[in-house]
Formats: C-alpha cells, sequence, structure tokens
C-alpha cells in the first residue's frame, strides 16, 4: 500500500533503521506515530511463552496509534514492539502535536469512533497472542 498523500503534511522528519533493528521496544514510553515510508516492520509482543510476531506491516502504515489514542494507554506505554523486517526501513515521524490538534477539532461522534476503532485493534492484538500461546 502506498503511503496516502494526506499523511506527508504530517511528517516532521524520516529516521532510517538497519534491518532487523527496533523501532519501538514494547513498555517503553512514547507519544509519537510513525508511517512506513519504505521497507516492511514486524510488529512483536512479549508473551509468557517469549515473543510473539502479531503481524507485517508494509509502505503505508502506521504505528504508534495505540499509545496515542487509546485511552486505556493513557501514560503512553508502547503495547508493542515495531522492528524492521528483513531490510532497512525508512520511517516518516508524525507531527504528533498537530495530530492531537486536528483530532480535537473533529466532533465527539468521530472521536468517539477513532477511539473504539484503536480499542478494536487493541483487543484484536490481544487475541492473537493468547491464540498464538495456546
Amino acid at each position: 500500500m502506498a503511503v496516502d498523500q494526506l499523511l506527508y503534511v504530517y511528517v516532521l522528519n524520516e529516521e532510517d533503521y538497519p534491518a532487523n533493528s527496533v523501532i519501538v521496544k514494547e513498555g517503553s514510553k512514547g507519544d509519537w506515530m510513525y508511517v512506513i515510508l519504505e521497507g516492511k516492520v514486524k510488529v512483536k509482543k512479549n508473551t509468557p511463552k517469549g515473543m510473539v510476531t502479531i503481524g507485517t506491516l508494509n509502505e503505508g502504515d502506521i504505528i504508534g496509534e495505540m499509545a496515542l489514542f487509546d485511552p486505556v494507554v493513557a501514560d503512553r506505554t508502547r503495547t508493542a514492539s515495531a522492528i524492521a523486517d528483513g531490510g532497512p526501513v525508512k520511517m516518516g515521524v508524525l507531527d504528533t502535536n498537530r495530530l492531537l490538534k486536528d483530532f480535537e477539532s473533529i466532533s465527539p461522534q468521530l472521536k468517539g469512533l477513532t477511539r473504539t476503532l484503536v480499542k478494536r485493534l487493541s483487543d484484536t492484538t490481544q487475541r492473537a497472542v493468547n491464540l498464538a500461546m495456546k
């Protein structure tokens, strides 16, 4: 999937990561989001049985939205790790302040819908972890 041109207005800078490097570490604090500009990113979670791969994200996909928009993650703790998969990755760091300002300007109904979708993603991730541990 190509990067949506609308996302480029939010990109503050770009960061390059070599193959297999950690972009985001589960349990760390952070209030920024990224868009994948080039490459693939594996999303992994720690479990009692070790690291579990939740999925692989591609160009145009976003990481870091749960720490920003999920009210359950109010302390901005990262809920999963993101790792450059199989080659170098170029990430666009999104302007969190501008995103939050724009988010606050939308209707309460649309805010609720957005938070519901992020919560659903969080729940689906947890179900995938539970399945992987069986």
